[in-house]
This record gives C-alpha cells, sequence and structure tokens, in this order.
C-alpha cells in the first residue's frame, strides 16, 4: 500500500510541478502598479524603542503594579477570613 501512496504523491508533485501559474490578485497588481512609478522607502524590520510603548510606563513600574495587586488580594482573602471547605 506504501508503493500505491508514494505513486500518488509523486503524480501529484509532478502535476503541480506542471501547472501553469496563476494570474495575480487585483491587490497585489493594483500595488504593482503603483510602485512602478513610485516605489515604496525601505521599512525597518522593527520599530525605533521610544515608540514600542505608547503608555511611557517602563516594565518594572507595570511589574511593581502586577504584583501589588496580587498583594492586595491575598491580604483580602486573608482579612475576610476565607475558608474553602
Amino acid at each position: 500500500m506504501s508503493e500505491r501512496d508514494d505513486e500518488e504523491r509523486e503524480f501529484d508533485l509532478k502535476w503541480a510541478d506542471g501547472a501553469e501559474h496563476k494570474e495575480p490578485s487585483a491587490r497585489a497588481r493594483m500595488l504593482a502598479a503603483r510602485w512602478k512609478d513610485n516605489p515604496p522607502g525601505p521599512v525597518p524590520f522593527r520599530a525605533d524603542p521610544e515608540h514600542r510603548g505608547s503608555s511611557g510606563r517602563s516594565s518594572w513600574v507595570s511589574t511593581v503594579v502586577v504584583l501589588g495587586c496580587v498583594v492586595a488580594v491575598i491580604l483580602l482573602l486573608g482579612y475576610i477570613d476565607f475558608r474553602p471547605y
């Protein structure tokens, strides 16, 4: 049975390799026409570090806020004498 699977797979690969190329999409044609006269400029792979965060807070401030909330919940549960049973 594995020989048959190999033959079918080989047929599929031959069929795929022999297929004619598809026409580009409308968006690809539009971008090609636009970029023909006015090519896009280079774009950096990553953003500049100063534009990374929108809130302006540093990572340690966020960490302190999260840990403070966790401590507050633990103290609140201990204060109301939380018993799960």
